[in-house]
């Protein structure tokens, strides 16, 4: 049952997403993509991990240590699903299709989607369990 806190997890996620997207395309005029897409990423994950732990996941019954280490553990396996996801669709299947435009943009961005859902059971079972 997905409840209350699934649609302030996804605006939380959403907040968290963007400042993952902005910073990603910020840091892209400085370093290479996966890098620019790993910190991005850390900047997102922060962004997160406070606003779950005050917004969604309030009252959780586990320590401030645990969830940081469940939190991070959880966001490691999004993150390497983002790079999937993100290298997938920038450098093969949107070359292939022939859209080139903001193409590494638009493939972070479907990468940063796709593991909101494992993240979400993730963190409600595990990060922040009452």
């Amino acid at each position: 049952m997905i409840g209350r806190t699934f649609p302030r997890f996804l605006f939380a996620g959403g907040v968290a997403a963007l400042a993952n997207i902005a910073s990603r395309y910020l840091l892209g005029f400085m370093m290479p993509y996966v890098p620019s897409i790993v910190i991005a990423y850390l900047i997102g994950m922060l962004t997160a991990f406070l606003l779950n732990r005050r917004f969604v996941f309030h009252g959780a019954g586990n320590s401030l240590h645990q969830q940081v280490l469940w939190f991070s553990l959880i966001n490691v396996l999004a993150l390497v699903q983002t790079i999937l996801v993100s290298l997938v669709l920038s450098r093969w299947l949107l070359p292939w299709a022939g859209w080139i435009w903001q193409a590494e943009t638009i493939a972070h961005v479907v990468g940063v989607i796709v593991p909101v859902f494992s993240s979400y059971l993730g963190h409600k079972r595990l990060t922040f369990r009452r």
